[in-house]
């Protein structure tokens, strides 16, 4: 009779050794048997009762096997991760492994953030993003400067970080935590030289009727520095479209981790597998990570595996849906085993998965796949899979499955798989994680040719105005370097007008005019939802005249509009610095 491990991978009946390097297995026996426990003096054995669940003081743990075993190297792999245990729960582990049920219950799922951050909620067009949320359900948590006036605006129960993007010391990414998606209305305050109204209503008329000036931090500080400090700060939690690199050469993340072999030698057996790096192994000619080693079911043994000590600090991966490993098969199954704790004997979250033979391959596993293992049985009454604190990744060849099933690929004897790289992805269809609220306008400053007289004030003020522009443009290009899945708005001059017009979407940056605040937090909102928004910058407009006043009859408001549809008809890599850089548009 076999028994399932308690360690990781597979079943073994409780073996430890006596004064003499002596083994045994043997479970299934109904007499005392009896050894002494890790060189302990006779007067101290401990002794098992196989009609006991229970290990006692006086219980009998090893006879003599067919092959010896290695002391050594099981007090090495102990030491090498972190340090023993203590010795009595180790022996805890294997008893209670042997008396362990298959479970009755699925294990308890993962629960996912729909969480948004809305930045610069206290603006016109950050209230109004806010609001259209709530009114959707979605739940949100907004950056402030001012506690006071955004629980005045936006509610006394509304989700606060207080924070100033211009002051990166005050955005701690521990604070966005679990944000997934942002839509960032932040701007630099721009007002009327001879002052305002204390509800702006100046402003809000547009930069058109007044003479306008600077308020506050300079357009460089809050367009440039502040999206630098932003991106910083949330870069983790929404994470990047093509995906974060945890183990690879490209990189030179091959140190990042330190690996080492966790063989059945911690239960009695002889397998033995090592990592080791190959500098010419990968498919492109490049240096590989390696698993090798040779398994041996001897000793009631069956598995090998290598795992990375624990990490310093935990792995955050909550912004990605799971792990994808890029091999070389050998035709066999392996599994994947995700720590979130740095306790030795504690639960793993695993996923099998099968090898081609002979073939490159990359394999993808979603956190949602993951199974809860404790002592090679399923555990029901686990927490859900916590992608916010991984602690150890361990690569396994194991003759067992789980709940004492076997693995159908197994062989005695020697393999390797080569791994190139894992890395943590987001799934198919890729959505934009982060909006950013900019301006029409942003590229023509500098654009040769371009006659001033006919453009809004903005672009011909940009220099009086601390070179607005230019700063927001400088801030959209950190943006798109930053590899986060994102959306650009560019809209035109912005009105206190209802939404409801028709609208205009362009790209190459030429168009004037004007858009309801209103519309615009709408299409954020939507751009979300959007993968034919992701990478793509625009600008929009309303197609009501400047010298026409938009109104609509609140007994019957226009239908909301369908973004998607102009969403599907947005180029890639269209942003109107192609006229500043001499390249045509792509089209």
């Amino acid at each position: 009779m076999n028994c399932p491990s308690s360690c990781c991978c597979g079943v073994s009946p409780p073996v430890l050794a006596n004064p003499r390097g002596e083994f045994a297995a043997g479970c299934s026996t109904r007499t005392t048997q009896k050894a002494h426990f890790f060189g302990s003096k006779p007067s101290s054995q401990i002794i098992y009762s196989p009609t006991s669940s229970h290990l006692s003081r006086r219980a009998v743990i090893a006879l003599a096997g067919k092959q010896s075993w290695d002391i050594g190297r099981f007090a090495k792999t102990l030491f090498f991760f972190n340090g023993p245990p203590n010795p009595l729960k180790i022996v805890e582990s294997i008893m209670s492994s042997i008396t362990a049920s298959a479970p009755t219950e699925a294990p308890k799922k993962a629960e996912t953030s729909d969480l948004v951050l809305v930045t610069g909620a206290t603006g016109g067009v950050g209230r109004r993003v806010v609001d259209v949320l709530r009114k959707k359900g979605v739940p949100v948590r907004v950056l402030v400067r001012n506690a006071e006036k955004a629980r005045t605006m936006l509610g006394p129960d509304v989700d606060l970080i207080i924070g100033d993007v211009t002051k990166g010391d005050t955005l701690d990414p521990k604070y966005f935590k679990g944000i997934k998606k942002v839509i960032n209305a932040v701007s630099v305050i721009v007002g009327p030289k001879e002052g305002d109204t204390p509800d702006r209503q100046k402003y809000s008329q547009g930069i058109k009727f007044f003479e306008p000036e600077i308020k506050g931090p300079s357009p460089e500080m809050v367009e440039y520095l502040g999206m630098q400090n932003l991106i910083n700060a949330v870069k983790e939690s929404v994470g990047l479209s093509e995906g974060k690199l945890l183990f690879g050469f490209k990189a030179n993340l091959c140190g990042k981790f330190v690996w080492g072999a966790l063989d059945d030698v911690v239960m009695g057996g002889v397998s033995e597998s090592a990592f080791q790096i190959q500098p010419t192994g990968s498919e492109t000619g490049e240096a590989t990570g390696l698993f090798k080693g040779t398994v041996s079911t001897s000793n009631n043994g069956g598995f090998t595996s290598i795992r990375t000590k624990n990490f310093t600090v935990p792995e955050d991966l909550s912004a990605y849906d799971g792990v994808e490993l890029r091999v070389k098969g050998d035709g066999r199954r392996y599994k994947l085993i995700i720590r979130t704790s740095y306790e030795w004997d504690t639960i793993g979250y695993t996923a099998s998965f099968d090898t081609t033979k002979g073939e490159w391959q990359s394999v993808r596993i979603p956190f949602s796949s993951l199974i809860p293992v404790f002592r090679a049985r399923t555990a029901t009454d686990a927490p859900p899979f916590d992608a916010s604190n991984i602690t150890a990744l361990q690569l396994m060849f194991s003759k067992f499955e789980y709940d004492g099933k076997l693995n159908p690929t197994f062989a005695e004897g020697q393999f390797e798989l080569p791994f190139s790289s894992i890395k943590a992805y987001i799934s198919e269809p890729i959505t934009p994680r982060f909006i950013h609220v900019s301006s029409a306008g942003v590229t023509r400053p500098e654009r040769p040719g371009l006659d001033l007289s006919k453009q809004p004030p903005a672009v011909r003020m940009n220099k009086e105005l601390g070179s607005i522009l230019t700063y927001k443009l400088k801030g959209e290009d950190l943006i798109r370097e930053s590899g986060v899945p994102y959306t650009i708005v560019r809209p035109c001059a912005l009105t206190e007008e209802p939404a409801g017009a028709d609208l205009i979407f362009e790209q190459g940056d030429n168009i004037t005019g004007k858009i309801s605040r209103e519309e615009v937090a709408r299409l954020c909102v939507a751009a979300l939802a959007s993968p034919s928004a992701v990478g793509k910058t625009f600008e929009v407009k309303s197609t009501v005249p400047f010298s026409e006043p938009f109104v609509i009859d609140p007994s019957n408001p226009p239908p909301e509009k369908d973004y998607e549809v102009y969403f599907k008809e947005l180029k890639d890599g269209i942003t109107g610095k192609e006229a500043l850089e001499g390249t045509p548009a792509l089209v």
